[in-house]
This record gives C-alpha cells, structure tokens and sequence, in this order.
C-alpha cells in the first residue's frame, strides 16, 4: 500500500512521517529530492536560475533556497514558474523511487511526504491520502515560532498553499496535531492497525 501524506507548512508533517517511518514504512520525501534536483550540475538547477537569476545562488554555486523563497513567496506568477520547473523531475525522481520500494518492499507502506499534493493535483497517484492538520491559527502561531517570522511573512506561506480546512475535507485520512504527541502517535498506530501495518 501507498499513501500520500501532505498538510500545511506548520502542520507536523514531517512529525507524523517520523512516526510512520519509525514503524516500519518506508518514505519518499518529496523535499528531499527538490534538494537533491537542484544541486550544481543538475539541470533543473540551470532553468531555474535561467528563470530568477543568479542572486539565487550562493558564491559556491548553490541553491539560496531563502533568497529563492523570497523572490517568490507572495508573488503567485513567479512561484508558479518554479513550480513548473521543479515539479517534473522532482515527480520522475519520486516515481522511480515508490517503484524501487514497492518491488522490494511489497509488505510495508510506503509513504510519499508530498506539500503541495492537492495543490500538484497528484491525488490520483496513491492509493490513499493522509492529511496532518491542525487549525490556521495554530498554523500561524507554529510558523512564526519556528522561523523566527513576522505575521505579515507567515500569512504569505499560507497563502501560496491550499486552505488547510480544503486539505482536511479532501482527505482520505486525518491525523489532528493539534494535541500533544501521544495523542498523534495513537492516530498514526490505528491507523497502521486498521491496514493490518502494525
């Protein structure tokens, strides 16, 4: 079985991926391969720097990821660009890696940790999909906490992405973070239990 785990910037996803990486599942960090398709020498790195210029860079040729985040969070033209020429090979890489776990993992969960999966319209994908949610204000106050950011700034993020009460009502899944830990880890274990995974 495959799932799609997605949520909003602040949400606790990578929280619930831990936990279900912890138990056994196999992971696809969508994250980690938009780091691994921008490193020196990679194209997508070339379009991307053909499209925004070289002030996102750093002198030794690497991705600014802030410099980028700045250049087009609050500007939908421009973040729509970089999503078009990140998506592609961010989704071949990730495609290629389901299959690999699926083949020699045929038993356990593999779980694709995917942002903007409403938003990339990827639901199809997957056999299923678990949103980590917790209210917009929650969101915010987490946001702000964790980036040392203004409000101004975090209501940017949020609005790039798709509302989080959109995400919860398209779920297949809904595992709430907003209580502590043990109540998240009891949403993840019943799950797994339901699926027959734990």
């Amino acid at each position: 079985m495959n799932i799609g785990l997605t949520g909003g910037i602040a949400c606790g996803k990578s929280t619930v991926s831990n936990m279900l990486v912890q138990r056994g599942a196999m992971l696809v960090d969508a994250d980690r391969i938009a780091r691994e398709v921008v490193e020196p020498g990679m194209p997508a790195l070339d379009t991307i720097v053909d499209r925004f210029g070289k002030e996102i860079l750093f002198p030794d040729g690497t991705l600014n990821r802030k410099k980028l985040g700045e250049t087009v969070f609050g500007n939908k033209e421009a973040l729509k660009d970089l999503q078009n020429l990140l998506h592609p090979s961010i989704r071949t890489l990730m495609r290629e890696r389901m299959e690999q776990y699926e083949n020699l993992y045929p038993d356990k969960l593999v779980v694709a940790d995917i942002p903007l999966l409403y938003e990339s319209g990827l639901e199809a994908e997957y056999d299923a999909i678990m949103v980590v949610y917790v209210p917009r204000a929650v969101q915010l106050e987490r946001l702000m906490l964790r980036d040392g950011m203004t409000l101004q700034a975090a209501e940017q993020r949020l609005q790039a992405q798709m509302d989080i009460e959109l995400k919860k009502a398209k779920a297949d899944i809904v595992i709430d973070n907003q209580g502590d830990l043990i109540l998240t880890e009891g949403q993840v274990d019943r799950f797994l239990r339901e699926r027959g995974l734990l």
